[in-house]
């Protein structure tokens, strides 16, 4: 059944896109979860070797797992599965589904006081190699807004009745060039967008549509900037909304704290398997058999 404490922004797909604008959206303060399938197409690059700040290139599954990281580590919760179906539920009442008609005095809504768009059934799915998740009960996820990063499945839009291109064996979601569908509420980022399908750019654009839906949603924002101490206050300024001034000790902690990171993560190769496209192997991830 539908959880009574909706999210303020749940985000479809777990690629460069998706974790990109949870990251964004979870450090503006924003209640994220991201719902990932688990088989961004990325995966199935052998080496990424445009992404800026790699100067040799990174493993397309490492890139990923960093990814997730990053957003959990800001504060965006992660869930495995695929949404099969979004409503729109703001007309129902959020826990039994029906006419809420006047809510004044409701104590089950009390801890958020969030008045919920959208529900999204959500099938869950395995989350190891070697776990084919049969046996679990779908579930819902209630939220306000809504980012779709998935790809290339936008059939479980349909209800929520958002504006579709398609192109050949394709389908797109129109926007307004930043993010926003005709459905209020309803962003998109990434290829689903029809945005240009390399790594870099799905970031860059779930950035841009998650600062496009901070604003949308009234957050106090100004950027997301951490600052060397002083540089507002010793001119005079209050510390912008987002922005965080701090200390050369502090700095040079969290520049420790990240070296540390990297070397963990970049020590040894990256042990799940190469993909390629399902039709190639006999494996419907399309994992490459292990020599």
């Amino acid at each position: 059944m539908p959880e009574s404490n909706p999210y303020e922004v749940l985000i479809v797909g777990g690629g460069m896109a998706g974790l990109s604008a949870a990251t964004f959206t979870a450090r503006a303060g924003l209640d994220t979860v991201v719902v990932a399938a688990g088989e961004s197409i990325l995966k199935r690059n052998a080496h990424v070797e445009n992404y800026l700040g790699f100067p040799a290139g990174i493993n397309p599954r490492l890139l990923l797992e960093m990814g997730r990281s990053q957003a959990t580590r800001n504060g965006a919760d992660l869930r495995r599965g695929r949404v099969t179906r979004l409503e729109d539920v703001s007309d129902l009442d959020p826990i039994d589904g029906t006419d809420g008609g006047d809510r004044a005095g409701r104590t089950d809504r009390d801890e958020t006081d969030r008045e919920p768009r959208f529900r999204a059934v959500l099938e869950r799915e395995e989350t190891t190699e070697d776990d084919d998740g049969d046996g679990r009960a779908p579930e819902t996820i209630l939220a306000e807004r809504v980012i779709a990063t998935s790809w290339s499945d936008a059939s479980y839009l349909d209800p929520v009745g958002a504006d579709l291109r398609a192109a050949g064996s394709k389908t797109y979601v129109e926007d307004d060039g930043h993010g926003r569908t005709s459905v209020e509420g309803l962003y998109v980022a990434g290829r689903l967008a029809e945005r240009y399908h390399q790594a870099i750019v799905a970031a860059g654009d779930g950035a841009e549509t998650a600062i496009t839906l901070i604003h949308d949603a009234e957050v106090p924002f100004y950027h997301d900037w951490i600052a060397p101490e002083g540089y507002f206050t010793d001119r005079g300024r209050e510390v912008p909304p987002g922005c965080e001034e701090i200390a050369e000790t502090e700095r040079r902690a969290r520049e420790r704290e990240s070296l540390a990171a990297m070397r963990e993560y970049l020590a040894e190769p990256h042990g799940e398997r190469q993909r390629t496209h399902p039709s190639l192997v006999d494996d419907d991830r399309g994992r490459i058999p292990e020599e």
